[in-house]
């Protein structure tokens, strides 16, 4: 029987705007070439355009993917009892039941691999658990065409996601990382015509945290 290999990556973990999207894409082990063949690589190194005209191609080529999209509204609402890289873990093990595979590649949310390995172990379904080889690793996304694959379908699915938030909101977020110039306008501006942030900003970040106390003592001048 051919088996098949699931690849796991997220986009947004450490954005402070719009919500952190995990995807997952299923794929024959004698197709893994056929995406290496059409460039696909870690989504951070393609431009947009380029992950754009991956993406149908992917969808092509995969047996199965799928996207799951957590909101900053949820993130806030988690992280008091969870660590990120817990919330992102539950995510990937649902992923990992609903698509069944004989193989699962991550990856890693953290340098000691093994950990997030042992975590995913714990989370799956104890069915699945023995059926489904886990492998976690560092740079997977590099490493692993199946999992470019699915950090190019993640970080599609975040790019159109900020830009349903910039319409909803009439106005330009940037990337949605903290270290953007046009995001940290953003959260500055949007705070102090509203003084409160859109639900799609994540209040449990530090620099959202910095910037509501700098409101708190009447002064924005020097935020950065």
């Amino acid at each position: 029987m051919v088996k098949l290999v699931l690849g796991t990556d997220e986009a947004g973990r450490g954005a402070v705007v719009g919500p952190l999207c995990i995807a997952a894409v299923v794929v024959e082990e004698n197709k893994e070439k056929e995406l290496d063949e059409m460039g696909v690589d870690d989504s951070k190194k393609l431009s947009r355009k380029r992950r754009e005209e991956l993406e149908d191609k992917i969808k092509e080529v995969v047996e199965d993917f799928a996207v799951v999209k957590i909101s900053a509204e949820t993130i806030d609402q988690e992280m008091p009892t969870k660590s990120l890289n817990l919330i992102e873990a539950e995510r990937m093990a649902q992923l990992i039941e609903t698509l069944r595979p004989d193989r699962a590649i991550v990856d890693a949310t953290e340098a000691k691999t093994e950990n997030v390995k042992r975590t995913l172990e714990v989370l799956l379904d104890d069915e699945i658990k023995d059926k489904v080889e886990i492998v976690a690793e560092n740079r997977a996304d590099e490493n692993y065409p199946v999992v470019s694959a699915a950090s190019i379908l993640a970080k599609v699915t975040r790019d159109r996601s900020v830009e349903v938030i910039e319409k909803e909101l009439g106005r330009e977020i940037g990337n949605g990382y903290p270290s953007d110039p046009r995001t940290r306008r953003f959260l500055e501006t949007v705070l102090k015509e509203r003084g409160e942030f859109p639900e799609a900003v994540r209040e449990s970040w530090v620099t959202v945290e910095r910037l509501l106390e700098k409101v708190k003592q009447g002064d924005l001048s020097d935020f950065c």
